[in-house]
């Protein structure tokens, strides 16, 4: 597509390596007057949605977009009462997102890896294109994650789900990560220095410690 089939190109960052990600139009996602932070309803009827009203759309074109929202799976690892907390070290290529810390692995869902309807599916891949771990693993939904207070949060929304692993052997497999697994009061040793929607996870797991 060339640029001059944008019709306001001034406002499209142009991506270096573009793709084509799942996207659904925000009205049909979410009411008029959405919530802030994580909300607990039926995934059920969530993945229904997203089923039905699935549109694969450029990046570039999305991150500009608010009346679409990016349908990001955000999976937050757990055994025994601790999680796993990644730290991006300072050589990390995204200078937004330096020495910040995650209890998240998310991700952009694109047309190839849907290789059947589950989400859930695509979570077992990307739980291990991200990390070594050895162990079971059952996956338990947590809520709808939705951030309006900045650009980046408008454009996107977490289904975040909780990965409950039968096992502590697990580590980041990239360089430019690191991870390790931690009590709640330990993370919230770190809580400013997290990133926004991990802050509103370990709010959530803090008020659920039964989780």
């Amino acid at each position: 597509m060339s640029i001059q089939t944008i019709k306001q190109p001034e406002k499209v960052t142009l991506l270096k390596k573009d793709e084509k990600i799942l996207v659904v139009k925000r009205d049909l996602i979410l009411p008029k007057q959405a919530w802030h932070g994580i909300k607990q309803v039926s995934f059920e009827d969530f993945l229904k949605i997203i089923n039905n009203e699935k549109q694969f759309l450029w990046r570039s074109q999305m991150e500009q977009d608010e009346s679409y929202k990016q349908i990001i799976p955000y999976l937050v690892f757990t055994h025994n009462n601790r999680y796993f907390l990644m730290q991006r070290k300072g050589t990390a290529s995204e200078q937004r997102l330096k020495n910040k810390y995650s209890l998240g692995i998310g991700g952009h869902i694109r047309q190839e890896d849907m290789t059947t309807e589950s989400i859930f599916d695509w979570a077992h891949r990307e739980f291990h294109e991200e990390v070594d771990y050895s162990g079971n693993l059952n996956i338990d939904p947590i809520g709808i994650l939705n951030d309006d207070g900045n650009a980046v949060g408008r454009v996107h929304l977490g289904l975040v789900l909780l990965l409950k692993g039968n096992s502590a052997n697990i580590s980041v497999r990239s360089e430019l990560k690191s991870g390790k697994l931690v009590s709640l009061d330990e993370c919230e040793l770190q809580f400013e220095s997290l990133e926004s929607w991990s802050q509103e996870v370990f709010r959530f797991l803090k008020s659920n410690r039964a989780l």
